[in-house]
């Protein structure tokens, strides 16, 4: 079984932030501090609160006055940076959320710290409630950050304003209008930095799934310029590609429907234990005279905890074939559980696509 992704903030980490704490300030009651985290129910704490749980003791062992605890607060960050340079360092995730969970009425003093902090460890959760209560103002501070020289406050200015932002605040706002993000993902469309362009492609794929047209107006526009946004033009299309959109295949050379593209012999596991794998095999021939371009996916119908369907695309492969030429393809999927997807016994369906059709499927059944 993996390590929880939780364990990460260990005791000698956080004994370790500690001593720079107290070397920013010498008053700091490190002990005290180390009490309050590693209370007796921190074994039961999941990921969040586990980080929750840090910037509050963090809070109740600083001055009282937030700006004052804040200038303690990026003295520490400042030490990471002087030594270490920009990273983006998860486990330090509590220092941002320090500034949300407390700094959200100081937006003088948190807003600039933000951009700081997000230098060490990204600040993309905590610049949620500052979006959604100062709007404008943060409308307009993020589009300024796309042009910061540092690569991290420019990927916070793509990740943070995200429409739907794993694990982060909704910002209905942005759902229903995502005017005020386009000028932002324009600026970075070439950023040099790979991790700033992951970015621009993530918040696409966000947008698509609200409005589509729109992205697909912004993908038409920007394919054939550079590899680089190329590349981000496909991922941001990839939750319209795995929903056969017309338009998405089009754009990278594939018809949609599967006329002169034959699919047989699927095989697959009809049984699979809690832990164990899926596999499967078909193949695939072009009966057609002319070149076909071909996109292969699967996708599986998961039981969930509550009883209802949770339908996931899987990515098999892209590629030409010629006339009369058949592809024979094998694969599998894990059943293993991880902290972020747990598997449920039950049937299960499996489907195969071809160019976002599904052209042959059947049950199986997940075991404990």
């Amino acid at each position: 079984m993996p390590e929880p992704l939780k364990n990460m903030f260990s005791r000698r980490l956080i004994e370790s932030f500690a001593a720079e704490v107290q070397a920013a300030w010498k008053n700091f009651p490190l002990q005290q501090f180390l009490d309050q985290v590693f209370y007796p129910e921190w074994e039961g704490l999941e990921l969040k609160q586990r980080v929750r749980r840090i910037s509050h003791a963090l809070r109740q062992n600083l001055p009282p006055e937030y700006p004052d605890a804040l200038d303690i607060v990026m003295k520490t960050t400042r030490r990471y940076l002087d030594r270490h340079g920009d990273k983006l360092t998860f486990e330090y995730t509590f220092l941002p959320d320090f500034v949300e969970a407390h700094g959200v009425k100081y937006p003088d003093a948190s807003i600039p710290a933000l951009e700081t902090l997000t230098r060490w460890s990204s600040a993309e959760f905590a610049v949620r409630p500052f979006l959604l209560r100062y709007p404008d103002r943060m409308h307009a501070q993020m589009l300024a950050w796309s042009f910061h020289k540092s690569a991290m406050v420019r990927r916070l200015s793509s990740e943070g304003i995200r429409p739907r932002l794993p694990w982060g605040m909704g910002v209905p706002s942005l759902k229903r209008d995502p005017s005020p993000i386009l000028p932002i993902l324009e600026n970075l469309k070439t950023d040099p930095a790979e991790t700033v362009r992951r970015s621009v492609a993530n918040n696409l794929n966000d947008i698509a799934k609200d409005h589509p047209d729109l992205v697909l107006d912004i993908a038409a526009r920007w394919l054939g310029h550079t590899a680089e946004t190329d590349w981000i033009v496909r991922h941001a299309c990839r939750g319209l590609l795995k929903k056969g959109n017309a338009a998405a295949l089009a754009h990278f050379g594939f018809r949609q429907g599967v006329e002169g593209i034959d699919l047989a012999g699927l095989r697959f596991s009809t049984e699979v234990p809690v832990g164990g794998r899926l596999e499967f095999s078909f193949s695939v021939k072009n009966t057609s005279g002319a070149e076909a371009p071909v996109r292969l996916e699967y996708g599986i119908d998961y039981q969930t905890l509550s009883g209802k369907i949770s339908s996931k695309v899987f990515k098999i492969r892209e590629f030409g074939l010629t006339p009369g030429r058949s592809e024979y393809i094998v694969r599998s999927q894990s059943f293993q559980d991880f902290t972020t997807r747990k598997h449920y016994p039950g049937p299960h369906r499996l489907r195969i696509l071809v160019n976002g059709k599904a052209v042959a499927e059947g049950e199986f059944e997940v075991t404990k």
